[in-house]
């Protein structure tokens, strides 16, 4: 597929090609006593006693930990924060003295099964090869480096694209003009010649749109209207499989202006 006036597509990794959120989700479930993997029963039914209440709770507080998180890699990394969440959890629910050993077990398994769960669906793979027979592809993630680079690997998606950048290895993150450039730089091409899809309108689309890229798509899968105040994508879809035929109608208004533009020449 080529593209006139297009070269290079950046995609966000979270919530856009992998559901982060959902394999989160099944990794909490499955730390939970009676889940269908039963995989801390153990550790938190049996060996220590807790109830399927309690195990519950511990996890709930762990997920509303994880939403509000704000991490700094200069001052912590992110295991030890993830694991201070689990500790947290299990102290704020229990009682009694903090538990690290068994935070650190309960973070390792929750880290171990949402890796497994991260996959690049099928029809996503067949999309991307199709797109990358025309086009650039880079893969642009914010987060930290060492959580982002599993993901990564756990959802093996390098072969499909020419490059991938981590925000946490660079000096600013999305939505700053820089990374954006730099994954310009990184595959020759203009800002004005590349497409940004993501699902964060404050990330992915801001930042497209403050590094003067040709065209924004915003993957809004449940279709909910953006705020007032939120900026403006050039283009919506409730999947990321819609992308190539948003693309096909970005050529084919390219190719109308350029016929309009051949006519008004003529007629001079």
């Amino acid at each position: 597929m080529g593209l006139h006036g297009v070269k290079a597509v950046f995609f966000d990794l979270d919530n856009t090609l992998i559901d982060t959120a959902a394999a989160g989700r099944r990794a909490i479930e499955e730390v939970l006593p009676l889940s269908p993997f039963r995989r801390v029963i153990s550790a938190l039914q049996c060996k220590h006693h807790y109830g399927e209440g309690e195990a519950r709770a511990i996890c709930d507080k762990v997920q509303a930990k994880l939403l509000k998180e704000c991490h700094d890699p200069a001052k912590m990394c992110i295991t030890d924060l993830r694991i201070s969440h689990w500790e947290e959890a299990i102290q704020e629910t229990t009682g009694g003295e903090a538990n690290r050993d068994l935070a650190a077990e309960c973070y390792y398994l929750w880290k171990t099964t949402r890796l497994q769960h991260l996959t690049l669906a099928e029809d996503t793979r067949a999309m991307l090869t199709e797109l990358r027979k025309g086009l650039r592809l880079l893969l642009l993630t914010n987060g930290d480096r060492q959580t982002q680079r599993e993901k990564i690997e756990a959802c093996a998606c390098q072969p499909y694209f020419d490059a991938i950048v981590v925000g946490g290895e660079q000096k600013e993150e999305k939505p700053a003009p820089s990374i954006f450039h730099h994954c310009c730089d990184l595959l020759g091409v203009q800002p004005a010649e590349c497409v940004m899809v993501g699902d964060s309108l404050d990330t992915d689309i801001q930042g497209g749109l403050n590094a003067g890229l040709k065209a924004t798509v915003w993957l809004n899968k449940a279709m909910t209207a953006p705020e007032d105040t939120s900026p403006v994508p050039h283009y919506i879809i409730s999947s990321v499989l819609d992308l190539p035929a948003v693309l096909q109608k970005m050529e084919h208004g390219i190719n109308a202006k350029l016929g309009t533009d051949h006519m008004a020449s003529s007629n001079e």
